[in-house]
């Protein structure tokens, strides 16, 4: 890429396309996955290589309850491995991690896996990688209002502002530029609150086959827009 290309501070993951990518490929689901996995490593790595300060992923949302008892107990044991893998690879690069969703429904072994991540983490500095497991955007939002009634403040005081400092991970800004692999148009739910003014991208590829050269790819198109913000 060039070095005057712009690049998005918060990148926003959509990894779709897996199931699919494993079916046209005459493999079982849960190997795309797996595939699925490496391949968000990779890109993860290399946004931040890249110049890129925030990643978030969409690794597992709250609507994937709905799927298979026998996929999302291998979802749940792919981030635990995962996570086990990978941590290396992201401390070594001064990655910090961290989990964003609602945590009740999780196995305890995908707990204690993601809070020894977070605390192996904890004070790198290179750049966010924001795993949104179990999360939904619309129980994001309605989890920082319950927060903010919680706390006594009186309905003429609630702001956008406020709100957002409520968020899960608030120190975690708006997002930039949301990649959705898979050729699917929508957010399903994702970083409601932080994507209001983010660029979007729609790759027509499964997530297993994003390479970095679409990455870079995605990142020219981001760097040839002009972003107004209502203005």
């Amino acid at each position: 890429m060039s070095e005057n290309s712009i690049i998005p501070r918060h990148v926003g993951l959509i990894l779709d396309g897996n199931r699919r990518w494993a079916k046209a490929q005459g493999l079982p689901t849960l190997e795309g996955h797996r595939q699925g996995s490496e391949t968000f490593k990779t890109i993860a790595l290399e946004s931040f290589a890249r110049g890129v300060t925030y990643v978030s992923a969409y690794v597992f949302s709250a609507e994937n309850w709905q799927r298979t008892e026998e996929e999302v107990g291998y979802l749940m044991q792919l981030v635990v491995k995962a996570t086990e893998r990978y941590l290396k690879d992201f401390n070594e690069a001064g990655v910090k991690i961290v989990i964003l969703g609602r945590r009740d429904k999780l196995p305890q072994n995908v707990i204690k896996s993601m809070e020894k991540t977070e605390a192996k983490t904890a004070h790198n500095m290179r750049g966010t990688l924001a795993l949104c497991l179990n999360y939904g955007g619309s129980e994001e939002i309605a989890d920082a209002i319950r927060s903010i009634i919680l706390s006594g403040t009186e309905a003429e005081d609630v702001t956008p502002e406020l709100i957002a400092k409520n968020l899960y991970h608030p120190e975690i800004p708006e997002i930039d530029l949301v990649i959705r692999t898979s050729g699917e148009h929508r957010l399903s739910n994702f970083m409601l609150y932080r994507a209001g003014y983010a660029e979007f991208l729609f790759v027509d590829k499964y997530w297993p086959d994003f390479t970095p050269d679409d990455l870079d790819a995605a990142f020219a198109d981001y760097a040839s827009r002009q972003r107004r913000f209502g203005s």
